[in-house]
């Protein structure tokens, strides 16, 4: 009875332990931001020409490379059915260039959608409170080929003029590096 008892203690301890180790992983929510001010409204955030800077880093830590990007935003359509044109100039560190420019449609209750030459598929967002959760898989050329990578991208309104970007780079579920950004709306 009492190697029962042990062993059922044993099994219980595991489990607890287990699933706290499980709720750690799960990260934040949205939802964690909703209350949160200065309230993001992408459209209003996302208008004009504003500058960003930002650093790659890989799974250690180590800054991999740098880069500046000048955005020119604009926004069409109605309140509520807004579509909206982020377009990026990259310059990096070691003198490349790259150019990204998203399409992204404002849906019901902060909810967006995007698409861009190299993100496969359609990324998806939500907005709550002064944060932005945006998902998607970009297309990367890395070495002469071409490989799909996960992002989990957060935004954080600072102020009218400052947003802070963090991003997980990820593939088959393993973090392969950080993007960390700061935009700065002229």
């Amino acid at each position: 009875m009492t190697l029962f008892k042990t062993s059922t203690r044993l099994a219980l301890c595991a489990l607890a332990v287990s699933s706290a180790l499980l709720a750690g992983c799960a990260g934040p929510q949205i939802t964690d931001y909703a209350a949160e001010k200065p309230a993001l409204d992408l459209r209003q955030y996302f208008t004009g020409t504003i500058d960003a800077y930002g650093i790659f880093t890989d799974r250690s830590g180590k800054v991999v490379k740098r880069f500046t990007v000048e955005m020119t935003c604009t926004w069409t359509g109605a309140p509520g059915a807004e579509v909206g044109v982020l377009d990026e100039a990259f310059t990096y560190s070691d003198g490349t260039k790259d150019r990204r420019i998203w399409t992204l449609k404002r849906g019901a209750d902060g909810k967006y959608t995007g698409t861009a030459g190299d993100v496969l598929g359609v990324a998806t967002g939500e907005v709550k409170g002064n944060a932005f959760r945006w998902g998607y898989t970009l297309k990367l050329p890395v070495d002469g080929r071409v490989i799909e990578v996960q992002f989990d991208d957060w935004m954080y309104l600072m102020n009218d003029k400052v947003m802070l970007n963090k991003a997980e780079m990820s593939k088959f579920g393993f973090k392969l590096g950080e993007v960390t950004l700061s935009f700065v709306k002229r």
